[in-house]
């Protein structure tokens, strides 16, 4: 058993990598073949569908789509205030043009991060550590290792919203220039990968104290690794919340609130551009625009 278990962490580990760094585009095929690779693992243990998360369609659904409205709600809030508007700037969803939003949205989030994480962490994973471990233990290391999942996407998390990494810092996540935060001022030139957030923030030249081939200074590398930290807390209590969800009325639960929580962040970064740029008036947009991220087409 510890044998499978240790092939099953390599399989998401080697997910992992694929996903965030080497081929971010074919995540849902990664994961899917990945995903199937892990159900085959757990199913030859002799568990069960029930076991994995497979049941209560109809309860999950009602519970689901009830929590992806709240996540909608919060998020609308979240956007409509100028204090905690900054926290959805994050380039990764305004520097991609509005094919590729719909496609992240529609099809690299529920196909290419969730299918495999609501799977992986809440099926297959607790249930075959539940064979070693005592039940609460195995959801617990579920969790942690969840947490650790995402170490690469918080990195690039630093990088893109630099208003998360100074809430993680504990300061106003607020711009500090008044308008657009640091990296918000077009990192990302057209073409280039918006996941892949290396590089100067200002006109291509790196900023004094950076290190030019990960674009992130002294400060800088504090609070990535701050956010990071947080990113990695977070999301093991998440994980546990998400369990918790499956537990009660199966994968479907957690699988459409993770798929609203990262989904309607797009829309989210998106309406809440649309908000700074009316509140900054014609001479904010021209004083803007030439930071602004080209789209990728």
């Amino acid at each position: 058993m510890r044998r499978t278990i240790a092939t099953g962490l390599g399989v998401l580990a080697v997910a992992n990598l694929l996903n965030n760094r080497v081929a971010r585009r074919w995540a849902p095929l990664t994961s899917a073949a990945a995903t199937g690779a892990l159900l085959l693992i757990a199913r030859r243990e002799g568990l069960s569908w029930p076991e994995l998360g497979f049941r209560g369609a109809r309860a999950g659904a009602a519970t689901g789509g009830a929590l992806a409205a709240a996540v909608a709600a919060g998020y609308a809030a979240g956007v409509a205030l100028p204090r905690t508007r900054p926290l959805f700037l994050d380039q990764r969803a305004l520097a991609l043009s509005r094919r590729r939003v719909l496609e992240e949205a529609l099809v690299q989030v529920p196909l290419g991060t969730v299918l495999l994480e609501e799977v992986g962490f809440r099926g297959v994973l607790p249930a075959l550590l539940g064979r070693v471990l005592p039940a609460r233990t195995a959801v617990a290391a579920s969790a942690a290792l969840f947490g650790l999942w995402h170490v690469l996407p918080a990195l690039d998390m630093a990088r893109a919203n630099p208003a998360l990494g100074r809430l993680a810092a504990g300061e106003d996540p607020a711009p500090r220039d008044g308008g657009r935060g640091g990296a918000e001022k077009g990192r990302l030139a057209a073409g280039e990968d918006p996941g892949d957030c290396r590089g100067s923030v200002e006109a291509g030249r790196p900023a004094v104290g950076e290190d030019p081939a990960l674009g992130v200074g002294r400060r800088g590398g504090v609070e990535a690794g701050r956010l990071v930290a947080g990113t990695v807390a977070s999301t093991a209590v998440a994980g546990l919340v998400f369990h918790g969800l499956r537990h009660r009325a199966g994968l479907l639960a957690p699988a459409l609130l993770h798929v609203a929580t990262n989904s309607l962040g797009y829309a989210a970064a998106r309406v809440a551009r649309r908000l700074d740029d009316r509140r900054a008036g014609p001479a904010g947009r021209d004083q803007a625009s030439p930071g602004r991220a080209s789209p990728v087409r």
